[in-house]
């Protein structure tokens, strides 16, 4: 009986172990697909996806930059032009090193193939302006088609328009405190600059200003 028992364990035993292994043969199969599937669709998914996703936004252009104009030797065209007074001329000096006191400044006001441009020039010791220009390219040079020189005077470019202000002094007002402005606005027209509108604005006196007057020459 024991040995008939013991045929019969190892019998049943053996059967059971044959039943594990085909039914585990199967089981590691599936979990073998379902891990590959899985692993495989995730690197697709989420690995070149995503670079090309990062790819297409490093690709986009960007803005292009705006073209700045060649720039002109403006401290030559005020000095070689015979339209400029010679006093403009004589006082137009380096204030420290080779820095000339003038400001420049380009854009489109006589609606030619090139940008215009405008010269103010300005003293060293207290940026007064002594004149303000505006030139023109004309076959690869530049004329002169505006020209103010009546101290202090300054013009700017303000959209498409030539801006003119010039400070007023009342008798006794220091230099550095006018008692008020006319700005002046001028448009290109019919080959020359026209004025278009004007404006005047006083300057409020602040109290207790002590400014000592400048005196009389």
């Amino acid at each position: 009986m024991r040995g008939l028992t013991g045929e019969g364990s190892a019998r049943t035993r053996g059967s059971i172990q044959a039943v594990s292994a085909a039914l585990a043969v199967p089981t590691a199969l599936a979990l073998l697909v379902s891990g590959c599937g899985a692993g495989g669709t995730g690197a697709r998914d989420e690995g070149p996806a995503h670079a090309d996703s990062v790819t297409g936004s490093a690709a986009t252009p960007s803005a292009a930059p705006s073209k700045s104009p060649d720039p002109v030797n403006a401290v030559k065209l005020v000095k070689d032009d015979p339209k400029v007074a010679p006093e403009v001329k004589r006082d137009l000096k380096p204030c420290v090193a080779d820095e000339y006191p003038v400001d420049v400044s380009y854009g489109n006001l006589t609606s030619g193939s090139a940008d215009d441009v405008v010269v103010n020039v300005l003293t060293c010791g207290d940026a007064v302006g002594v004149g303000s220009y505006v030139y023109r390219e004309q076959d690869g040079s530049y004329e002169n088609v505006f020209k103010a020189e009546e101290p202090p005077v300054y013009a700017e470019i303000d959209r498409g328009d030539l801006v003119v202000t010039k400070q007023v002094y009342d008798k006794g007002d220091p230099v550095s405190s006018p008692s008020g402005e006319n700005v002046i606005t001028y448009r290109w027209t019919s080959g020359r600059f026209a004025e278009k509108y004007r404006t005047h604005n006083d300057y409020g006196k602040v109290a207790g200003d002590s400014a000592t007057p400048e005196p009389a020459s």
